[in-house]
């Protein structure tokens, strides 16, 4: 049991060395800043401005969720993973649940950045196609196979702190596609005249759905934690993490809302003109992402793996499970490719009960103080009320729209 707890970064040396307040933030500012700010305009899009009410809301609520998840970790100082402060509040049943929903979302979320590739570099090579052993693949099938093959050697790094330098072009790159879009709204003359609508309540738990997405790095977080040289930071490093991804997706949403109003596909790159250098770079962007982040999301997986059967110290072992996570995503991205009604899933059913219920819920069985009448149980029931309910109506929009999708 005690081997099963350890579901941490890499092995004991890891911890020993761990990862530096600004490589922590990194590493959180990517894992939160993620492939969901390319859909922050589409989800604007479906609830009007006054969405940008619920993602900040939101965005206030994850963080306090996250500083629980911290204060949970700080009572019991053996937890190293979400599943085990699960563990700790319900037994192992707790651990179960949490476990298999927090690794069922970070499958998802990598498949995701699968489709988005193939979906970029489709746009780009529009009339390319792979011929292999006689058999023909289109565009973004081939796309989709090609990256998993360039990003199955990032995901055998062990060690969160060499990841942490990926992590820094993975923020980077987020920098760089808003000025792709600003450019070519401001200089290429596609202009920011949209008007948008001030609200659309039918399309409100569809925002709220992808904006729970944007913030879905609740199951990383202990892991994050658990890699940092001083664990007392790890507070002033989630304030660092949900400002700066919020400032980003505010900023990117604003400008594609602006842009192309009620008109915006699931992904603002989809959106732009291919005659421009400035799109080039935005999907040029776009496609390096992945690259950043693949192998940070799929850590716990593995981990969670590795340690359950004694499997860290035996290398090739270690890479013949990577790369079995590695095909496993391949083939669900090829056999399910919509990113957006994916994304409304994961955000609704996955996100929103990994990020807001379960931390509270923990949250209340470990510490007993917390039950007693007062402003920190309101906050926390209020949080649990929210969740329960966009969490159920934007399951079943999400599911409605992938079943009328898959209609023949």
């Amino acid at each position: 049991m005690e081997t099963e707890r350890q579901l941490h970064v890499s092995n004991s040396g890891q911890h020993n060395e761990g990862t530096s307040f600004f490589q922590t933030c990194f590493n959180g500012l990517n894992t939160l800043a993620g492939i969901g700010m390319l859909s922050m305009p589409y989800a604007v899009s479906q609830g009007g401005w006054l969405s940008f009410m619920l993602l900040v809301i939101l965005a206030m609520i994850c963080w306090y969720t996250a500083l629980l998840q911290g204060r949970c970790m700080n009572e019991q100082p053996l937890i190293k993973s979400y599943a085990d402060i699960g563990e700790v509040a319900f037994g192992y049943k707790g651990r179960a649940v949490i476990a298999s929903f927090i690794y069922v979302e970070l499958f998802l979320v990598a498949v995701e950045l699968l489709i988005l590739e193939g979906d970029n570099l489709e746009k780009l090579f529009p009339n390319m196609s792979l011929t292999i052993f006689g058999l023909r693949i289109g565009s973004k099938k081939g796309f989709v196979l090609l990256t998993a093959l360039i990003l199955l050697p990032t995901t055998w790094l062990r060690s969160l702190g060499a990841l942490a330098y990926i992590s820094f072009g993975g923020v980077v790159s987020s920098v760089i596609l808003i000025g792709c879009v600003v450019w070519v709204g401001e200089v290429d003359g596609v202009g920011f005249n949209e008007r948008g609508k001030f609200v659309n309540l039918r399309g409100l738990s569809t925002s709220m759905s992808f904006f729970a997405f944007c913030y879905c790095a609740h199951a990383l977080m202990p892991t994050i934690c658990n890699s940092m040289k001083d664990r007392k930071q790890f507070s002033k490093v989630l304030l660092v993490c949900f400002a700066g991804s919020t400032v980003i997706y505010i900023t990117i949403a604003m400008l594609g809302y602006m842009m192309f109003g009620d008109n915006l596909k699931s992904q603002i790159t989809l959106n732009l003109p291919m005659n421009t250098i400035s799109t080039k770079i935005a999907i040029y962007t776009t496609v390096i992402n992945p690259f950043t982040k693949y192998a940070i999301i799929i850590t716990p997986i593995i981990n969670a793996i590795e340690n359950k059967w004694h499997l860290c110290k035996r290398r090739s072992i270690s890479i013949l499970i990577r790369t079995t996570i590695v095909i496993s995503s391949l083939i669900m991205a090829l056999i399910v490719p919509f990113f957006g009604y994916m994304m409304a899933f994961i955000g609704a059913f996955l996100s929103v009960t990994i990020s807001m219920m379960f931390p509270c819920l923990c949250y209340l069985k470990i510490h007993k103080a917390a039950r007693r009448f007062g402003l920190e149980l309101i906050i926390i029931i209020g949080i649990l009320i929210i969740g329960t309910f966009f969490g159920i109506q934007g399951t079943y929009i999400s599911l409605m729209q992938i079943v009328n999708h898959i209609k023949p």
